[in-house]
């Protein structure tokens, strides 16, 4: 009876050691075939459980435990792990369910892996995250740091920050893993606050810890701060991941910094990098919005496979920089390449279209979203088309094609708005732009810029009375101007000013040596005619109450004295074009 004990240990190990040098499934199989034709049963767990922890083997898995007459609580608890792992959360639900109904002891290790495909499932399926967690309420499992970490992450999904945070509270000893998930459900949330002060208070930080802040920030396009961690990661000898520098170098592209997105470039280059598609994609954005056609066009080349992100965004930058003919020609490499084109590139290629307004090329273009590529337009290819006939003095034909194809003026947005009441200025169609513009009014459209071209419209065409209806609109509603926003970066420091901008550290010296040249300019006017001081006086007076402004000096001034007062290797950046604010 011993020696058979033996034997039967001894043959086990054998069985066990086989498993692990499993690398096909014949292999797997060929095992499992010497298992059944042993005189003694050894136990089938450890197949079933080598096999249902391996993506590549879990089809087999689920074969055997459907088979099996016997399942215990172990092999439930691996089935539902295995059924997470190889993404197939409903499955792995499903199981559970047929765990209950078995009446088997659920442990700990049951609800780990069964709360994550609650979290895999949660959009479609919420309720059935709430009901595990009454399960784990029930069964006394809430202060387990595993299954605590598994519902945090649950509720932060759900962006029940409230829930998740209650949940962090209660768990005594906190990983760095549950820090993170939490930073990044507040940052998701679009909480930076929340976010920032629980990444302050983490007692370890590890480099998904910064890459859920920088995303943080970066989703509420704060790019400013985005570089500020990135440049901290730095100078403590972190090493950012792909995610990270993707991130910077998206921000350094709204910020127009050119000298900064280099060195990241070349930090990317020495991580070996710059093969990950979409951290190419945000160079290529980089250089093209800092106009760098040449080094876009360099980067895009280079990328070996390119997906329509990155032709998007070259035919983007080539648009932007005023080569429309060069954007029709990627648009053809990229479908003569099998590339599908997507509604973004078709925003992006018929932009180009309107800014050099080619009419019909524009309009068969749109015609083909449809036809051939199977794309539904929205709103913004709606709007673009508008532009397109619009800028090219086709009035007339958009109001048609707005009729037609949108169902009516009462289904534009602002854009649409903004595109037919610039061109009616430009073209003198005083006409259809008072129908643009009633339709604006009836819709309770709030866009400031459109009540601006309203405003020029009437007042370029002699219509004095609807120009002062619409100042005194933009007065009730007080309605006010973007402040105007200039960018410097400064020895490869970005520096970004807002017209009346008190904030900056360095505002008291600039506000003074501002003030210096002004009254230096002021002296030096001897043409002046003092008895007109006060009269202009009055009505600079005036002229600044009715527009609202209370600027101390514009953005465009601060950039100018922060140069001289700082020094060093400075260059203003485009920031209408890098940040699309307003530029002043």
């Amino acid at each position: 009876m011993i020696e058979r004990t033996s034997l039967k240990a001894q043959t086990n190990n054998i069985i066990l050691l086989l498993i692990q040098q499993c690398k096909t499934q014949n292999q797997l199989k060929q095992i499992h075939a010497h298992i059944l034709k042993l005189p003694f049963s050894p136990a089938i767990t450890p197949l079933l459980s080598f096999a249902a922890t391996n993506p590549a083997f879990f089809s087999y898995a689920h074969a055997l435990f459907q088979n099996l007459d016997r399942r215990t609580t172990f092999l439930y608890n691996t089935m539902i792990r295995g059924y997470v792992q190889s993404k197939q959360p409903i499955k792995g639900i499903s199981c559970y369910k047929d765990m209950l109904k078995d009446g088997l002891i659920k442990n700990n290790y049951t609800f780990t892996p069964l709360v994550k495909a609650c979290s895999m499932i949660l959009r479609k399926f919420r309720h059935v995250g709430l009901s595990v967690h009454a399960h784990v309420i029930k069964l006394g499992f809430c202060r387990d740091p595993f299954i605590g970490s598994a519902l945090i992450e649950f509720y932060a999904l759900n962006l029940d920050m409230g829930k998740a945070e209650e949940l962090f509270e209660e768990i005594p000893v906190r990983d760095v893993v549950l820090w993170t998930v939490m930073v990044d459900g507040y940052g998701k949330m679009g909480d930076v606050n929340k976010a920032r002060l629980l990444f302050d208070e983490m007692p370890e930080k590890n480099v998904v810890s910064w890459s859920a802040i920088i995303a943080a920030y970066s989703r509420i396009s704060d790019f400013r701060e985005v570089l500020c961690f990135y440049r901290r990661m730095e100078d403590l000898g972190l090493k950012p991941n792909e995610s990270i520098v993707v991130s910077a170098l998206t921000a350094c592209a709204h910020l127009g910094a050119l000298a900064q997105g280099m060195w990241i470039h070349s930090k990317a280059e020495q991580y070996k990098y710059t093969s990950n598609s979409i951290l190419a994609t945000a160079l290529v954005d980089l250089y093209s919005k800092c106009g760098y056609m040449k080094l876009a066009l360099t980067v895009f080349e280079e990328i070996h496979d390119k997906d329509s992100g990155a032709w998007n965004a070259i035919i983007a930058g080539v648009a932007i920089n005023g080569d429309a003919m060069k954007s029709l020609e990627l648009f053809d490499r990229m479908i003569l390449s099998g590339t599908q084109p997507n509604e973004t590139t078709f925003v992006n290629i018929l932009t180009a279209c309107t800014h050099a307004k080619f009419v019909d090329k524009g309009m068969s273009l749109f015609e083909s979203m449809g036809s051939v590529y199977n794309i539904g337009p929205r709103v913004e290819h709606y709007a673009c088309v508008v532009d397109l006939l619009a800028r090219s003095g086709k009035l007339e034909e958009a109001e048609r094609f707005i009729d037609e194809k949108m169902g009516g003026i009462c289904n534009c947005d602002a854009n649409v708005f903004g595109a037919l009441l610039g061109a009616c200025r430009v073209y003198g169609k005083v006409d259809i732009g008072n129908r643009v513009w009633r339709q604006v009014v009836s819709e309770g459209v709030g866009d400031y810029g459109i009540y601006v071209l309203a405003y020029n419209m009437y007042r370029e065409a002699g219509w004095d009375d609807e120009a002062k209806n619409i100042r005194r609109l933009i007065e009730k509603k007080q309605m006010k101007k973007n402040a105007g926003c200039s960018v410097i970066e400064v020895n490869g420091i970005v520096e970004e000013f807002l017209a009346g901008d008190v904030l900056h550290p360095q505002a008291d010296k600039i506000c003074k040596a501002n003030k210096l040249e002004r009254n230096d300019e002021t002296s030096s006017n001897t043409n002046l005619d003092k008895r007109a001081a006060p009269k202009l006086a009055r009505a600079s007076a005036t002229l600044l109450s009715s527009l609202k402004l209370n600027a101390m000096w514009t953005s465009a001034s601060s950039v100018d004295v922060f140069q001289h007062t700082l020094g060093g290797d400075a260059r203003e950046l485009d920031a209408g074009l890098a940040s699309g604010r307003n530029s002043q």
